[in-house]
């Protein structure tokens, strides 16, 4: 049976959050709105169904646990932080879903595979950290999908081809920020984000 995208958010609305989510790793829970667009239209480019997936930074498992429901070969979720992981553990097994989950730090995170889904950190708190996850992400598979600032349109344009990558689409969201933290001011923030497709040159 394929699974519709309405069907996909609604499962995955089901996950629960960070534990214990740390200010230093700018751990935010991805609005499950986009995940499930954003695994959709992966899924409708060939790049999900049959194919090996790596979410990294993969923080409570939406990305990884997604691919797993939309018919992945091979799912892998990597994460820094042993409470997420254990979280986005939970998460998977209320779904009945099989995903490897590897504890790394993002500089050292071996392997290959078909597709990379990430939301890595936007930068806020420790500049250039979305960097290391385009880096990385790039090396390991052919195709990458990953989530940054609207903001940083232009440098992310520049920083992907300067790394050997071509952005071949580029959709835009607003990504809804709950008080989570205690520099937050307001109850929620709305920013603007592009999700990229990029493909190895």
């Amino acid at each position: 049976m394929v699974l519709t995208k309405k069907r996909l958010e609604i499962l995955l609305e089901g996950c629960g959050g960070f534990t214990r989510p740390k200010e230093a790793l700018e751990q935010y829970v991805t609005p499950t709105p986009i995940v499930a667009e954003v695994l959709s239209f992966a899924d409708m480019r060939g790049d999900i169904h049959g194919r090996s997936v790596y979410d990294l930074g993969c923080g409570t498992g939406r990305f990884a646990i997604g691919a797993a429901l939309l018919g992945a070969r091979k799912v892998v979720g990597v994460d820094a932080d042993p409470r997420a992981l254990e979280d986005a553990r939970e998460n998977a097994r209320a779904l009945g879903v099989a995903v490897e989950w590897v504890l790394s730090d993002i500089k050292d995170i071996k392997g290959e595979c078909d597709t990379v889904i990430q939301n890595p950190p936007f930068g806020v708190r420790r500049p250039g950290a979305d960097r290391a996850f385009l880096e990385k992400a790039l090396e390991m598979a052919g195709v990458v999908y990953s989530i940054h600032k609207g903001s940083t349109r232009e440098f992310i344009y520049a920083f992907v081809e300067k790394i050997g990558g071509r952005i071949t689409d580029r959709k835009e969201f607003r990504f809804s920020i709950p008080h989570t933290y205690q520099f937050h001011r307001k109850e929620k923030k709305v920013v603007g984000v592009d999700v990229y497709r990029i493909e190895v040159n």
